[in-house]
């Protein structure tokens, strides 16, 4: 029999509400729901609760929001929970005095093949490095981030043209089933794996804006990767006339790529928005103007006086 019966449930955005649905559906009793505080969010910057929030309130299950991990008062509520474990996905470093709470810990479910893309981003940096496959880990949490021994491992399949929020959206079903197999492992006592370091591993750390900014002066399919890596969020940007340009979608090609220098732009005959690269180029199909709302290449070809642009 699992000895696992009491679970407390930790993360906040939308990547972990399926596991969440998942695990209230189970066996399992899930005790509590740790999140995020709520904060202002968007153009209005009006408050809002994490999806993990909303999810656990329609669930009906006690949700906490520390500001710090740390306060003596939240981990005496969190103590009061009496967890067995502690599931953690998409949340924040945890103190040790938190993972370590429970008889049998924390685990993590993170979307990568561990060792490789550990960090916050590991989504976004697999396509960005035009990786053909990557996948999702569920480990024991300990002391250094996305360290710990695997307890399982599945691999999801990168199509050549998938976004960021295509893989996040495909990856963040599969994390229930993994999460309950997991358990079912720790209950009876199964083996679990070191994570052992290749040394072809790369990291995965936060994305931050700058790192959108495309830089044309790679090949067409680091900068077309790129691209794709970034959307929907922050979405890859260049600048033209000093004003930045959102690029939504791309595809790499050959066409004019004797032509055009990197970051030069050229409207061909046919009315294709064709951008260099240092070798081949990308076809841009849908932009954003600064202050101007999401366009077709089409629509942004029809408005410019010129056959030639710019794109720093």
């Amino acid at each position: 029999m699992n000895p696992i019966r009491r679970i407390v449930f930790m993360g906040s955005p939308d990547f972990a509400v399926p596991a969440l649905q998942d695990l209230h559906n189970s066996t399992y009793d899930v005790v509590g729901v740790i999140t995020a505080p709520d904060k202002p969010r968007g153009r209005g910057q009006k408050i809002q609760s994490t999806a993990v929030k909303l999810e656990a309130k329609r669930l009906g299950i006690p949700v906490l929001q520390p500001k710090n991990l740390k306060d003596p008062g939240f981990q005496e509520e969190l103590r009061n929970l009496k967890a067995d474990i502690q599931v953690v996905i998409a949340f924040r470093m945890l103190p040790e005095s938190v993972w370590n709470m429970p008889a049998y810990g924390s685990i993590n479910l993170h979307a990568s093949l561990l060792p490789d893309l550990r960090g916050a981003a590991p989504i976004h940096w697999a396509i960005i490095n035009g990786y053909k496959k990557t996948g999702i880990t569920t480990f024991q949490l300990q002391h250094a981030i996305d360290t710990g021994p695997i307890l399982r491992q599945e691999t999801v399949d990168i199509g050549e043209n998938m976004t960021t929020g295509e893989l996040y959206n495909a990856m963040r079903h599969m994390g229930g089933k993994m999460v309950l197999d997991s358990l079912a492992m720790i209950g009876s006592g199964a083996k679990q794996i070191a994570q052992s370091l290749t040394g072809k591993e790369l990291p995965a750390p936060k994305i931050q804006k700058e790192d959108a900014h495309i830089q044309w002066d790679q090949i067409n399919t680091v900068v077309h990767n790129h691209i794709r890596g970034m959307h929907p969020f922050p979405c890859a940007w260049t600048t033209l006339n000093d004003k930045r340009v959102k690029i939504h979608c791309a595809r790499p090609t050959d066409k004019e790529s004797t032509n055009l220098s990197p970051g030069e732009g050229f409207i061909s005959i046919d009315n294709l928005l064709i951008i260099g690269c240092s070798s081949g180029c990308v076809e841009i199909t849908e932009l954003q103007l600064e202050g101007k709302k999401r366009m077709s290449a089409a629509a942004f070809v029809q408005g410019q006086g010129t056959k030639k642009i710019q794109f720093v």
